[in-house]
């Protein structure tokens, strides 16, 4: 066994302890609208988008076209490519592994592959690659276990969706612990207010981003500042 496989697996506890819980959320809500456990392990292999595959279960629901899904899934999920594009020279020189990182990165793994630097004389693209695999295998199997549940046992869903922000807002604190660097986060929480009340809840996500990142680049200076006072 490499050394850099007990380093991640200590590095991705918390997302264990998420993605366990929100995985197992999205399969109970995948088993009302009647689908197996197959469903659940399907989309969480190939697609592994949170947000996306709870929004599913809700077009499934609505039955809803394919121009309308895949609209909902570029809006969903276009924030990744704007974050995707700093992990480029981490990503770089990785191999076969490469596919596959970029596959399995979410917000999650993101914010722990941008805060935790591997000890002293471990591969830091190993690393990632098992972090990535680990943090996939937590979402694959509670969102399989919570389809056999739901499908076994009747359960009241409501309110369950509400653990993906839960975990958003874990990360969010765990990452400022690590930085105690505020600008970001007053700027994100900026954006996404101006977004709430411009625009409509459908449109918000992407607006968000676009205000956010239009006011990193104008405020780059004291973002990079805070950052050097930081380290």
């Amino acid at each position: 066994m490499r050394p850099e496989f007990p380093a991640a697996l200590r590095a991705s506890i918390p997302v264990l302890m998420g993605y366990l819980v929100l995985g197992f959320a999205f399969g109970l809500l995948l088993s009302t609208q009647g689908l197996g456990w197959g469903w659940a392990l399907g989309m969480s292999v190939v697609i592994y988008a949170g947000a996306l595959q709870f929004a599913a279960v809700g077009f499934f629901a609505a039955k809803v076209g394919l121009v309308q899904i895949a609209i909902a899934t570029l809006f969903i999920n276009i924030r990744q490519a704007f974050y995707g594009l700093s992990l480029l020279k981490k990503f770089a020189d990785t191999g076969w592994r490469k596919p596959y990182l970029i596959h399995a990165l979410t917000d999650e793994t993101y914010a722990l592959l941008t805060t935790i630097k591997p000890a002293e004389g471990l591969d830091e693209k190993w690393f990632a690659f098992f972090l990535s695999m680990l943090n996939h295998s937590y979402w694959v199997t509670g969102s399989v276990l919570g389809a056999l549940a739901g499908n076994a046992f009747h359960f009241d869903t409501r309110g369950v969706a509400f653990s993906l922000t839960a975990l958003f807002i874990v990360l969010a604190m765990e990452q400022y612990k690590t930085r105690r660097q505020i600008l970001p986060y007053v700027i994100g929480a900026v954006a996404s207010t101006v977004a709430l009340m411009s625009v409509s809840s459908k449109n918000m996500l992407i607006v968000s981003i676009v205000l956010s990142l239009v006011m990193m680049f104008a405020l780059r200076s004291r973002v990079e500042a805070g950052g050097k006072r930081d380290v």
